[in-house]
């Protein structure tokens, strides 16, 4: 309930992507928040304002009053009570008006009274989008400190495929989510460092040496500190994913020594580092220039990589935490109580490959949490989402007694 107790104002144009629109409107519901949508005339043509109504919880308002009863529909009460206003979908035809203040209809005039931060959604053809009028408008938007939630490739309403779609809700509702965290979020001002990912150590120009990680842990972790409000520096391995919130500065690496570089480098000026990452132990000890050519048996000598967490251990400071993880394959707790000394942590996360749905390329994990002072709390399977509150959950509590 990330968005509980905020007024969230839904502005609906002219767009065939009105039709994701209640799905947004439900997102947000489901969220926490209370909801009002505020529609073009154009918009009822597209989604009805029953269907909204009935998702919102609210009243519809389209016009500046009802014709019925001379009802007035006031823009400034509607800008005022909002916390955040998000028009989705955002028409070309919209943004052009917003951009220079034209105030034909509600949404607009709403838009114009609002003091809270907008969001806008872009939908349109491909061509629509990057013709320059559009791409002005959009960065004059920007300036002006409307919040641009950009539009996906894929195929467009014309059967054309591109750049147009307007995000999809659920994604749409993690940016408003995230914004109110980097403002209200309970780690605000706090700087974590995140691991993840395999390490590759280069054989030749075509073949490494690595593991399964997928990153899916570390990335969700960093997802969670950044909905918290933290700033988070995620140092990250090659994975196939990618992190969604603003707050998330991405530093791509692939081997050992370029993450521990850095790790290093980020860690000294933050509070907390989470080491996720499935940092390959061994690295050839030559690289081949060449792609190395079949010719019967061959060996690689091996050389063992830094260990990034004993390393950012030995320079943690006393207002500093650290936390790692230990996948084990066998004699498991005595391993992560091996580690957590060893590697100056104050927690560590241990899983098991012996756990069904936990360890690499799974959607789910199994945990225990270790702290240095001997609390062990073990956690049922879980996803990995939930398994990162869990984990912040106890970053947290340990920050708390450490004066910042």
């Amino acid at each position: 309930m990330q968005l509980k107790g905020k007024h969230i104002l839904v502005g609906v144009t002219g767009g065939i992507a009105a039709y994701k629109t209640p799905i947004l409107v439900r997102e947000f519901v489901r969220r926490g928040a209370e909801v009002k949508v505020v529609m073009t005339p154009m918009a009822k043509q597209f989604v009805t304002p029953l269907t909204l109504a009935t998702v919102s919880k609210n009243p519809i308002v389209v016009d500046f009053f009802d014709p019925e009863n001379g009802q007035w529909n006031s823009h400034v009460s509607l800008g005022t009570w909002a916390d955040a206003y998000v028009i989705a979908p955002a028409t070309a035809n919209t943004m052009a008006k917003m951009a220079n203040g034209v105030a034909d209809n509600l949404l607009l005039t709403t838009y114009l009274s609002a003091r809270c931060t907008v969001f806008a959604a872009p939908a349109m053809d491909l061509d629509m989008m990057r013709h320059p009028a559009t791409v002005k408008n959009i960065e004059t938007l920007r300036e002006r400190g409307v919040e641009i939630i950009e539009a996906e490739d894929g195929e467009l309403a014309s059967g054309l495929s591109g750049k147009g779609r307007m995000a999809e809700p659920a994604d749409i509702a993690f940016c408003v989510e995230s914004y109110f965290a980097r403002r209200d979020g309970s780690l605000k001002g706090r700087k974590v460092l995140v691991t993840a990912g395999p390490t590759y150590e280069k054989i030749d120009p075509v073949r490494f040496i690595g593991n399964y990680s997928s990153g899916k842990m570390g990335y969700a972790i960093a997802e969670e500190l950044a909905s918290r409000g933290a700033s988070v520096v995620l140092v990250s391995g090659p994975v196939k994913i990618s992190a969604r919130s603003q707050n998330i500065d991405v530093q791509k690496v692939e081997s050992a020594k370029q993450m521990l570089d850095k790790a290093k480098a980020a860690f000294a000026d933050c509070d907390a580092a989470i080491m996720t990452a499935a940092v390959a132990d061994f690295a050839p000890a030559d690289v081949a220039e060449q792609k190395i050519k079949r010719h019967g048996d061959f060996s690689i000598q091996l050389v063992a990589n830094p260990d990034i967490a004993a390393e950012l251990g030995r320079m943690k400071s006393e207002k500093q935490i650290i936390a790692g993880f230990a996948l084990e394959t066998n004699d498991e707790m005595n391993n992560a109580h091996g580690k957590l000394e060893k590697k100056n942590m104050d927690f560590i996360v241990l899983n098991s490959l012996a756990d069904k749905g936990a360890g690499f390329m799974t959607d789910t994990n199994k945990v225990t949490i270790i702290e240095k002072n001997g609390t062990t709390t073990p956690y049922p399977l879980k996803s990995k989402a939930d398994v990162a509150i869990d984990i912040i959950d106890t970053l947290e509590r340990l920050m708390s007694t450490i004066q910042k």
